[in-house]
């Protein structure tokens, strides 16, 4: 650097302008990118536009947990769990925002004294400026979440969703004039309508004859004030997530030609298939009950597999839920899975399936461990100069001998 500033000054002395110039486009305009002010909040807000907070469990509390979001970003820790060593942690990396899967606050506290490892935390966190933000259900139910990450790494092809969402999702509609149709449909796909399994831009159109007056103190786009108006319009049906319903209904009137332009919203009951809890999928080639547990033992770096009885079927189609994923095992039954593998199964949840289905479970904390890398792969795509830490600390509580 040293030497492309005295190169700078001696040749500003032969050719002022052109040498300025250059310099600024070609050494000072790619600095600068390096130190672009990037708020908390952006990096949030982005990750919710990837697992919506709308998406969790009632009984969750993802979301922000701690800290000013406004901040300037130093640095981003990622974890499964918040505790005091993965605190010291960050702020031994300069990291100022930690983004784990389990939120530290489930419940309400009524004082912070630090009588208990949640307290210590907040404390420890809000001394060194720290945010603390969870993204649990909500990551889980989100379209290529959790147990999409999981199926990656086993190999599993056609993976789907195998409880998908339900009660989630809306049919909206609006009437358009012919020569805005378009437009409108447009506006309405690039925000967020028309999704339908692995296909976008889905909509409904049926032209016809729309009726209205104008009435005094309107500035009608059509028609005149006081006068029965007809107009050649579209209408147009399409679906939308529940949770983007107003920023849907923004969109439509930001583009729309009339001053008050009509819509209707539907429920549905159609299940969401994109979002919900747990997948299933195929491996290229069968294995065997043994083989196959063996293989997710090394994959998932299980101490432990537990497992109901072995019945000698093949292992084609297997159902996955990171967590504490046993309410699924019907599910996984109805979907016809060889295997349902998961973090937590009761002990009298084993019962009752050894003709039905293969049940393995590996570990709550080893089931979701890669939830990591499914964070790192986003962030670090959406902003590549951030810089983003694995943590190292195994925030595992349960142990083995």
């Amino acid at each position: 650097m040293l030497i492309l500033v005295f190169y700078f000054f001696y040749m500003t002395k032969k050719n002022k302008n052109k040498i300025l110039i250059s310099f600024i486009y070609f050494y000072l305009l790619p600095l600068q990118s390096l130190y672009i002010e990037m708020k908390i909040s952006k990096i949030l807000s982005a990750l919710e536009q990837f697992a919506p907070l709308p998406l969790q469990d009632g009984y969750d509390n993802a979301g922000l947990q701690v800290g000013l979001t406004e901040a300037e970003a130093t640095g981003a820790l990622l974890c499964l769990d918040v505790t005091e060593e993965i605190i010291d942690e960050a702020v031994a990396h300069g990291c100022n925002l930690i983004i784990s899967h389990h939120p530290l606050l489930f419940k309400g506290i009524k004082s912070v004294t630090g009588s208990n490892m949640v307290e210590r935390c907040l404390m420890k966190a809000i001394r060194h400026d720290i945010v603390l933000y969870a993204s649990h259900t909500n990551l889980d139910n989100a379209p290529q979440g959790v147990s999409f990450m999981m199926a990656t790494k086993i190999g599993l092809k056609a993976v789907r969703v195998l409880e998908p969402l339900g009660d989630s999702l809306l049919k909206f509609v609006t009437f358009v004039p012919a020569s805005h149709a378009d437009i409108v449909r447009n506006a309405l796909f690039v925000a967020g309508c028309g999704c339908i399994g692995n296909y976008d831009a889905c909509s409904y159109n049926i032209e016809g004859d729309g009726t209205f007056r104008a009435q005094d103190g309107t500035h009608p786009f059509c028609g005149t004030i006081g006068e029965l108006h007809h107009e050649h319009e579209v209408r147009i049906e399409t679906i939308i997530p529940a949770y983007k319903q107003q920023a849907v209904i923004d969109a439509m009137k930001s583009v729309h030609p009339y001053e008050e332009p009509a819509y209707d919203l539907y429920p549905l009951k159609n299940g969401w298939s994109q979002a919900g809890s747990g997948v299933v999928g195929e491996l290229d080639v069968p294995e065997s009950e043994e083989d196959f547990l063996y293989r997710i033992k090394d994959i998932f770096n299980v101490a432990c597999v537990r497992h109901n009885r072995f019945s000698g079927r093949m292992i084609k189609k297997v159902a996955l839920c990171g967590g504490a994923g046993a309410f699924l095992i019907p599910k996984a039954i109805l979907a016809k899975a060889d295997v349902f593998v998961t973090g937590e199964i009761k002990y009298h949840e084993f019962f009752g399936y050894e003709n039905d289905i293969l049940l393995s479970e590996i570990g709550h904390y080893e089931s979701e461990q890669f939830t990591k890398e499914l964070l790192y792969s986003k962030l670090s795509a959406w902003f590549p100069q951030l810089k983003i830490e694995l943590t190292k600390i195994n925030t595992n509580p349960i142990n083995y001998i």
